[in-house]
């Protein structure tokens, strides 16, 4: 059998990326064992088409986009599982006596033989990257009839195990039916790109919902008797107290699953039927740490990099949460992380660990809260310093002098827009005048749910959709406007992954000149706009037109202008 070709460094060789690419890819796959060359993807290194074709020439065997491909699901079941992953092949269709297959490594003729003798069929070899055949994969074998499958065999287990309210005793969590549950559940949360596992008690239901690109779905129902024995599994887990039932715990629960490292954070709140558990899953391998790839447009973008990358100020990120701020921050600190400078964070909590990067997690229980973390990064010698959040007084006073001082601070506040975080820090006690000297620049952003590219459709505005959204006709002149269908894809919603909009307002001599004078956020917001700035309505609204998003997803993030009410 031929060996495998080293793609990385074939790539290198042949100049489509350098070898600092190469090197943070094989980072990150030794950190949550992400494939090297879906990182490169992701880091802008190299392009889908561009590897695909990169791939067909090393190997000598044409190429196949698994993406503009109808996989056949019936063609599946000629290879079991287990085969398909051990050789990374995908079946893609059956034609007479011939079957063709995409493969990772058709250079594995040993593979080759092993489907010829399984099928019973010819196999004829496409190419594929790694990342479309695992994803691939996943949607063909790890279907919800796993989950289902599992949740049958619970059901007949139940017969033998009998879980009761009283029991706290983790002996029952450790049967092999509740183990198996909450695994699979975890697995299967993952595959389908969730944020967040939702496990409810009511009276007479265990209800367990995914939240999916920012969406609440119901997935299953497991049997009510099994809630005390999934709430303690998930506890011995997080390393939490089973015992204690009255109080909301904190935990967090690291695994590995796929040779990829998912962490868990877990928090339980009591309510009267038992304990509701929110998982919050940090999937490091799905966190895109490019600015040019999160949506910004490019007059915002170009502001935006001024503002960090600027030696001293102060650069704030507003939103509500689960709006993405984190993910923003996060992009900004890996743009300026340079070996010469010493970059401290201070978070509530550490959501992804950043190397090169000195986290902290705060715990407000010792009295290390935002401000005291922060009096101790000045002590520190930091050039960068990111604040989970501006809360209080206190820690917005503290954050102004390190950025009049020589530091660029990056951090947080809840406001609604951009212009209303200014009032928001006088509000709290803080100068006009020190707002207005030491912030570069305000974003505000929301996200909104992108439109599945398989089976988004054409759609036609009324005139009462127009008037609400504040659209004229004039601007869909050249513009196909869509909305969503559903498909296998996405899952039937209509809707694939998510998409930032954004409203970047750089504080300008003008817009500082109004802070100074006290003038109402309205004016703030007009001067912003005559200055040049996007509001989330203007970014959403270029997103509905590029055909990224729909009507419904605009109306639901981002409010009116009514910029000439004031």
């Amino acid at each position: 059998m031929q060996q495998k070709v080293d793609v990385g460094l074939k790539l290198v060789q042949a100049g489509l990326i350098n070898e600092e690419d190469l090197r943070r890819a094989r980072e990150v796959e030794k950190d949550d064992g992400s494939l090297v060359t879906v990182t490169l993807i992701k880091l802008g290194a190299i392009t889908q088409g561009q590897l695909l074709t990169f791939l067909s020439e090393v190997y000598e065997t044409p190429g196949v986009d698994l993406d503009e491909v109808e996989v056949d699901q019936s063609v599946s079941k000629l290879l079991p599982p287990e085969v398909a992953s051990k050789f990374q092949v995908v079946p893609i269709r059956r034609t007479g006596r011939h079957l063709e297959v995409a493969m990772s490594n058709p250079a594995n003729f040993f593979a080759i033989d092993d489907i010829k003798f399984i099928t019973g069929h010819e196999v004829r070899v496409r190419v594929a990257t790694e990342g479309q055949i695992k994803a691939t994969l996943d949607k063909l074998y790890d279907s919800t009839e796993t989950m289902q499958d599992v949740l049958e065999g619970i059901e007949e287990d139940l017969e033998v195990v009998e879980v009761t309210e009283e029991e706290s005793d983790s002996s029952s969590t450790e049967e092999a039916p509740v183990v198996k549950f909450v695994n699979s559940l975890i697995a299967e949360a993952v595959r389908r790109g969730a944020s967040d596992i939702h496990i409810e008690p009511f009276e007479r239901k265990l209800r367990v919902r995914f939240r999916i690109d920012g969406t609440l779905y119901e997935m299953m129902s497991p049997p009510v008797k099994m809630r005390s024995a999934i709430t303690s599994r998930l506890k011995i887990m997080a390393e939490l107290d089973i015992a204690e039932r009255r109080v909301p715990q904190d935990g967090r629960i690291k695994i590995r699953l796929a040779k990829k490292t998912i962490d868990l954070r877990v928090s339980t709140l009591p309510t009267i039927f038992g304990e509701k558990i929110v998982m919050r899953i940090l999937d490091k391998s799905n966190l895109a740490l490019d600015l040019t790839k999160l949506g910004f447009e490019q007059t915002a973008l170009d502001g935006f990099i001024r503002a960090i990358e600027s030696p001293y100020g102060m650069v704030l990120v507003t939103g509500p949460t689960g709006s993405g701020k984190t993910t923003t921050l996060y992009s900004a600190l890996s743009r300026i992380n340079t070996m010469d400078t010493n970059i401290m964070t201070a978070e509530d909590p550490v959501e992804y660990n950043l190397e090169g990067i000195n986290q902290v997690n705060v715990n407000n229980q010792v009295g290390l809260n935002f401000a005291a973390a922060l009096k101790a990064f000045l002590r520190q010698d930091p050039n960068i310093v990111m604040v989970g959040e501006i809360r209080d007084k206190d820690t917005g006073a503290i954050a102004i002098k390190a950025a009049l001082t020589g530091h660029l601070v990056l951090s947080t506040l809840h406001t609604n827009d951009a212009p209303s975080t200014i009032n928001r820090m006088v509000d709290m006690g803080i100068e006009p005048f020190l707002v207005a000297s030491s912030t570069n620049l305000i974003l505000a952003q929301r996200l909104v749910r992108r439109l599945c590219q398989k089976c988004k459709e054409p759609i036609e505005l009324s005139p009462e959709t127009l008037h609400e959204l504040e659209l004229k006709p004039e601007r869909l002149e050249g513009h196909t406007v869509y909305g969503p269908k559903g498909c296998y894809e996405c899952n039937n919603t209509g809707y694939k992954g998510r998409q930032g909009i954004y409203e970047v307002m750089p504080l300008s001599p003008g817009i500082k000149e109004l802070v100074l004078e006290h003038r109402p956020t309205s004016e703030i917001k007009v001067r912003a706009v005559k200055d040049g700035m996007l509001t989330l309505r203007m970014d959403a609204l270029e997103k509905f037109l590029k055909g990224i998003t729909s009507v419904a997803e605009v109306m639901k993030e981002s409010a009116p202008d009514k910029l000439d009410a004031v």
